[in-house]
């Protein structure tokens, strides 16, 4: 199954813990469950943990690199969509139907309104855990 991980949800899971990195590392554990991305999508997290005003050492930011680097399965993308809410998050819309992904993990409220676009299930980390995460028995 192939879930789609928005930012906001990366820097949650590195900044606070607790639900959205029990997602994260379900989702590259668990046999089944696929983290992908496009290429994109890959820069963005590599460039949002660089960020000045997240403060995170060095040390941090590399084994989080370390960790992408074996948990995301890159994707090309052949689609493109239109989602004038927020054209920087076309992206992950665009990856979600390239790569037929099952979910969509975002914290981001505009992808409300997408939700109506595509097969793909969008939902928070929060309720990831709920419906999917501990339906596995975890």
């Amino acid at each position: 199954m192939r879930v789609v991980v928005d930012t906001n949800v990366l820097i949650s899971a590195v900044l606070r813990d607790r639900i959205p990195q029990e997602v994260i590392l379900f989702i590259a554990e668990t046999p089944g469950f696929e983290w992908v991305a496009s290429p994109e999508i890959l820069a963005e997290y590599r460039d949002v943990l660089r960020r000045p005003k997240f403060g995170l050492p060095e040390s941090l930011i590399n084994a989080w690199f370390e960790f992408l680097s074996q948990a995301v399965a890159i994707v090309k993308v052949d689609k493109t969509i239109e989602f004038p809410r927020d054209r920087t998050d076309a992206k992950f819309l665009a990856c979600a139907l390239s790569a037929d992904a099952e979910w969509l993990v975002t914290g981001d409220k505009d992808f409300e309104e997408a939700k109506k676009l595509m097969n793909t299930t969008i939902l928070s980390a929060a309720l990831f855990k709920k419906l999917v995460y501990e339906e596995w028995g975890i």
